[in-house]
C-alpha cells in the first residue's frame, strides 16, 4: 500500500527539528531538543482529523459543495460525507513538487487546475524554515487564470507542550468574537458574537481540558508586533502560533479523540472563516497574474528563573 502522505522531509537547525510530507506539503513532526510541540503521527498513516494539513483555497466547510462564481453555479467534489459539504480545499492529497530543500528550510509548490468547481487556476507555493526555537511557514498564491478570484488560506496542526496532558495545558485567544454554526451541518449562520463574559471568551487563558470547541474566532486582537497571537501554556513553557494580519480568523478545535495521545486541541490560523466562497467574508481577490503571500509560525518561549 503507497504511502498516504509520499515521502518524507526532515529539516533540522540546532536542536529544532521538523518533518514535512510529499503529499499535501503538510506538516507532521516540530520538535525542540526531543520534546514534541505537535501532536504527530505514523509516515504510513492518513494524517488524523486532517493533521497539519494546508487547507487551500478554502479552510473549513463549503456548504452542500456549491458556490456562484460570476453568477454561475459551481459544484466541488463532496468530501464530508456525512454533510455532503466539500471540507478543507483542493490541496490536501495533491503531490507537491519539491522545489527546494535546505538543512533548514523547504519550498513546495503545486498547481489548482481543472477541478471539479473551481474555475480559475492558481499557483501556490509553500515554503517551511526553522529558526530559533520558532517555525515559520509561508504561503504563496498566484492568479493563472484570465480572471479574478477570491480565495482563503488555513492550516490544521494539532498542538501539545511535550508529555503534559492536553487537559492541562492553558489555552489563550485574543478574540473578540465567535461565529454562530448551524450544529448538525457545521457551518455559518447568522451574525457574530461577542465572547465577553460567554463560555467563549479565552482572552485571559482557559485550561484545555473544561472546554470543547470546534468554534471559528473573528475580531482577533493583535499585538504589538502587529501579529495574531494565539497561546498554549504549562508551567515555564508557552507555545506562541502566531499569525500575519490577512489570517484574521482562527478556528480552535478539541476533540476528544486523536490518533496517538487521545485528547488534542488545534489552533487554525485561517484568513477566512467557513463557507466564505458563499459569504465573501475575508476572502483574498487576485486580479490574473497578481499574487498574494502571508505567514504564520509557532515558536516556543521557556520563562527563565
Amino acid at each position: 500500500m503507497a504511502n498516504p502522505t509520499g515521502e518524507q522531509f526532515e529539516l533540522t537547525r540546532g536542536n529544532a527539528r521538523a518533518v514535512v510530507t510529499e503529499i499535501g506539503a503538510g506538516l507532521r513532526a516540530f520538535e525542540i531538543g526531543g520534546v514534541p510541540y505537535l501532536e504527530t503521527f505514523a509516515a504510513e498513516e492518513e494524517p488524523p482529523k486532517a493533521a497539519g494539513q494546508v487547507l487551500l483555497p478554502w479552510p473549513n466547510r463549503t456548504r452542500d459543495a456549491t458556490w456562484t462564481y460570476d453568477g454561475e453555479p459551481q459544484r466541488l467534489e463532496v468530501t464530508e460525507q456525512r454533510r455532503g459539504n466539500a471540507i478543507h480545499g483542493l490541496v490536501r492529497r495533491k503531490v507537491w513538487q519539491l522545489l527546494e530543500h535546505a538543512e533548514s528550510s523547504i519550498t513546495f509548490a503545486v498547481d489548482i487546475t481543472d477541478e471539479p468547481g473551481w474555475p480559475v487556476p492558481l499557483h501556490t507555493l509553500i515554503h517551511y524554515e526553522l529558526a530559533p526555537r520558532e517555525l515559520v511557514v509561508t504561503h504563496e498564491v498566484r492568479n493563472e487564470g484570465a480572471c479574478a478570484v477570491g480565495f482563503g488560506v488555513g492550516t490544521h496542526p494539532y498542538f501539545r507542550i511535550g508529555d503534559v496532558p492536553t487537559d492541562e495545558l492553558t489555552l489563550t485567544v485574543a478574540a473578540s468574537r465567535v461565529r454562530p454554526y448551524v450544529e448538525d451541518e457545521q457551518v455559518p449562520f447568522g451574525e457574530e458574537t461577542d465572547v465577553t463574559g460567554t463560555e467563549h471568551d479565552l482572552n485571559h487563558g482557559r485550561i484545555v481540558g473544561g472546554l470543547d470547541l470546534d468554534t471559528t474566532f473573528g475580531g482577533l486582537l493583535a499585538g504589538e508586533d502587529g501579529r495574531y497571537h494565539h497561546l498554549l501554556s504549562h508551567g515555564d513553557t508557552t507555545l506562541d502560533v502566531w499569525a500575519e494580519r490577512d489570517f484574521r480568523w482562527v478556528q480552535i478545535f478539541t476533540p476528544a479523540e486523536l490518533t496517538g495521545r487521545g485528547r488534542a486541541v488545534a489552533i487554525e490560523p485561517m484568513t477566512c472563516p467557513a463557507d466564505a466562497l458563499n459569504s465573501g467574508t475575508d476572502l483574498i481577490t487576485l486580479e490574473p497574474g497578481e499574487s498574494w503571500r502571508g505567514s504564520w509560525g509557532v515558536r516556543v518561549e521557556l520563562r527563565r528563573r
